[in-house]
């Protein structure tokens, strides 16, 4: 139950930082609330994700698909192309993700 929760959140927080792009700088009501809505959200299946995982390897996780995600819904939402730079930042950080699960001792298994 530990990982849907993480993972929830991060699905919550990556629609909360989509909603931010959409928002306008808060300019824009409905999705100014799916931000606020979608954080507060995200950072409660976070805590509550926390309560097994270490904190270090939640957010690793957490900040990995995140980024990976967001990328991905601004190239599909918004038209937002990476570059060869962006497109092997990403692989490491998803490279990194992968190691520090699978190898590190403070994963949880």
């Amino acid at each position: 139950m530990t990982f849907i929760y993480l993972v929830l959140a991060v699905v919550a927080e990556v629609v909360a930082t989509s909603a931010l792009k959409a928002s306008d700088g808060f300019t824009r009501l409905w999705p100014s609330l799916l931000v606020v809505f979608g954080y507060g959200l995200a950072f409660y299946l976070l805590g509550l994700a926390l309560r097994v995982l270490p904190v270090g390897m939640a957010y690793a996780i957490w900040a990995g698909l995140g980024i990976v995600l967001v990328t991905l819904v601004g190239m599909v939402v918004f038209g937002e192309r990476p570059d060869l730079p962006g497109v092997l930042g990403l692989g490491l950080i998803v490279s990194g993700v992968v190691v520090l699960q699978v190898f590190s001792k403070m994963s949880v298994h």
